[in-house]
Order: structure tokens, then sequence, then C-alpha cells
């Protein structure tokens, strides 16, 4: 479960169950389970939703929530620290984003299927990572870094579009209410207060607030993020100092005649070792460890399965719609070339050079890998549409544009790959 291609898997199984299940005769039995009403809460503070906005408004704040610790892990210590490491993945993430919306507002021309922009801008980072892994040790280290950083950088792309393009009848008095307890928490971090459930409490009423204003509350996830402590309660030479200590002491006590219990002197060391690790991880650490695996394995295949659901129907099937060609051809081909083409032209200019051991074909594959846009694609067309229709279009769109986004990607940089062994 803690592979990094397992939630791309997961994901493909989940999407697979719900096309099936919403064309099976049990179609009904989908959707009513979906739009089942579930309140929670009491009094001013209850919300009542269907449970696929539990899950789209909810367990998808979670999953934000995770990508903000992750975005503030890279950009204190990781692949978004320095401006040298970031400028490349940052102009391509950029191109990726404006060449496939530019695409589609051309094809979509001007019509109500053009607020759909955003839909081919996302990168499915578990799905597009999940590739890449599957083909092995032959990935060089600066490619893994260069994707991951770009999915980064096109999550906050698609934070900030979502926050600010497909978020309605905007509720002041409650965005005034989560910027007072976003302070709050604020002043927490400054204190360094590590008291990891205070902040979820806080921030669960700050999600509240974001749902009851109109905002989209996965923006909520992203800001309770960022207010996470990252410093260490313990600096690294006291921690190596401390549990070397501990270790000595726990070698030298006296062993019980029990083959299976520990000495009192060596739980004691067992406990300082234990708090000791608890000390040199931060609060961003420690929470991304612990949720990261339940986020990929659990929260984007149940997405997955309550979105997916694409009813086809023969008569309706045509893949020159405007929001099927718009959203497949935008994600095949405004990916790659926007990737690509920013890429070359921030190494042209001087302002990147390419990761060692990375070629310009390599370059493209990810290129490719970059335009599963799939689960995000599938949430904003849910932000950015009403009609059924238009949904089901967009849908098919991204299904077949994902897929041969990922089929040729693999492809290329596998033969790449091949080539670089034989020679």
């Amino acid at each position: 479960m803690r592979r990094q291609s397992s939630s791309g898997i997961l994901l493909l199984i989940a999407a697979v169950i719900a096309m099936l299940w919403s064309n099976s005769p049990y179609t009904d039995v989908y959707f009513d389970f979906w739009n089942k009403e579930l309140t929670l809460g009491h009094g001013t503070l209850q919300v009542s939703e269907p449970l696929i906005l539990w899950v789209n408004d909810g367990l998808m704040a979670l999953f934000f929530f995770v990508v903000g610790l992750e975005i503030k892990r890279e950009v204190m210590a990781g692949e978004l620290s320095t401006i040298k490491e970031v400028i490349m993945p940052f102009t391509a993430a950029i191109g990726g984003m404006a060449v496939p919306a530019i695409i589609f507002i051309l094809i979509a021309g001007n019509t109500p299927i053009g607020h759909g922009w955003g839909i081919p801008m996302a990168t499915d980072i578990a799905f597009s990572l999940g590739i890449l892994s599957l083909l092995g040790a032959m990935v060089p280290i600066g490619l893994k870094v260069f994707l991951t950083a770009l999915a980064i950088v096109d999550d906050i792309g698609a934070i900030l579009i979502i926050a600010f393009f497909y978020s309605n009848d905007i509720q002041w008095g409650y965005l005034q209410v989560a910027a007072g307890l976003f302070l709050l928490l604020l002043i927490f971090n400054y204190f360094n207060l590590r008291i990891v459930a205070l902040y979820l409490f806080v921030g669960l009423f700050v999600w509240f607030c974001f749902l009851k204003s109109g905002v989209h509350p996965t923006v909520a996830g992203v800001l309770v993020a960022l207010t996470i402590p990252a410093r260490r309660k313990i600096k690294m030479q006291d921690f190596i100092k401390q549990t070397k200590s501990s270790l000595v002491l726990f070698d030298k006590a006296k062993w019980l005649d029990s083959k299976v219990l520990l000495g009192k002197e060596q739980i004691t060391a067992v406990d300082c070792i234990a708090e000791n690790v608890k000390k040199v991880q931060s609060p961003v650490q420690s929470l991304e460890n612990s949720l990261s695996t339940f986020t990929a394995n659990l929260v984007m295949p149940i997405f997955a399965l309550a979105n997916a659901s694409i009813v086809i129907v023969a008569s309706e099937f045509n893949l020159l719609n405007r929001a099927t060609f718009g959203v497949g051809l935008s994600l095949l081909l405004g990916k790659v070339v926007g990737v690509s083409l920013f890429s070359w032209l921030s190494v042209r200019l001087g302002w990147a050079k390419l990761p060692t051991g990375v070629n310009w074909t390599q370059i493209i594959g990810v290129g490719f890998l970059s335009g599963i846009g799939f689960t995000m694609s599938l949430f904003i067309t849910n932000l950015a549409y009403a009609d059924a229709t238009v949904i089901t279009a967009s849908k098919i769109g991204i299904v077949i544009g994902s897929l041969l986004a990922g089929v040729i990607g693999f492809i290329i940089l596998k033969i790449n790959f091949r080539k670089m062994e034989s020679t």
C-alpha cells in the first residue's frame, strides 16, 4: 500500500467500477446511494448534503490538506526550496496550464461550455507518478524530481483556479470568521504550539466557514495545512547524541531471564528513544506521513468511485462534442506542448538547465504523463458545469484524453530508456 504506483492502480479500479456500475441494470442503486442526504452537526453548525458532496467537499478537503502539507515541506526543504531547482518545473507547469486552457477556449468558442477551461489544466499526480514508477530503476532521479515539482506547482495552480474562478455567491461574513480563525492558527504557529489536535479542531471550523461562504472548502484544507508547525522540537545533533546514549544504556542494562520481556532500564531507554523520535519530526512531516497513504489509497479511490460514472447513451455518444473533444485534445496535446515548449524556453533563455541524466525526449514523455488529468479534472468538471449532459461529455473527454496521454507517455519513456541502456 505504500508503493507509489498503488494509489494509481486503486484509482483505476475504482473508476472502472464506477463506469460499469453506472451503466449496469443497477444504475439507479448507484445514483440513489451517492445522492442520499447525510446530516452532521447540530443547530447552526449543522451541515446537510448528499453523500457525493460530502466526498467532494469533505474528503477532498482532507486530500488538499495533505497537498498543502506537501507543498509546505517542498518549499521549505525540498524540490521547491531554491529558485534554481524550481524555475524549470515552474515554467513547465505554467505552460502545462496555459496551453491546454487556450486550446479548450478556442474549441469551445463563445458557448457555455467555455466555462470549463480549467478542466484540462489539471494533472493527476497519483496517476502520473504511478506510471513513471512502473518504469522502475531506469527513471533518472532528475526526471522524478522534475515531474514531482511540476505536479506540485500544478496543484497550487488548481487550488488558485478553484478559489478564484469556480467559487460563487460569496458570503463575506463567513469568510471574515474564517480569516479570524486562520489568524489564530498563525499565532499558534508563531509560538510553536505543537498540539496537532488543536490545529485540526480549529481547522474544522475554518472548513465549515468556507463551506458556508461559497468559496470551495478544499481551499480551507490548504490554508490550514500551511499553519502546521515545521520546526523540530530538538536539534539533530542532540537527537543523535541522546539516542546513542539511550542505546548504550539499553545495551548495558541487565537482561531479564525472560526471552520476551524487557527490563525496567531497557524500557526507560526505549521510551527515551521514542520521545526523541517524536521531537525530531516536525508536525508537518509527521502529519503528512500519517495521512498521505490514507488519502492516496482510500480518499482518492472513493472520490473516483463517486465521480467517474459516465452513463453512455449510444445516441448521445459523440467524440466531436465540443466538451468531449475540447477536454480530450487539450489534455492529450495541450499539456505536452505546454510543458515541453516552456521547459525548452526556460533552458534556451538561460533561466534553467536540464536535470542531470535527463534528455528532451524524456521531457516530452513526462509532458504526456502530465496530461493525465483524471481525478482533478473530474473534480473541476463538477464545479464548472451544472448540466448533466455536458458533465458526461466532459468526463468522456477526460477519460479518453488521460488514457491516451498516459499510454503514449509510457511508451515514449520506455523506448527512450531501452535505447539508453543499449548504448
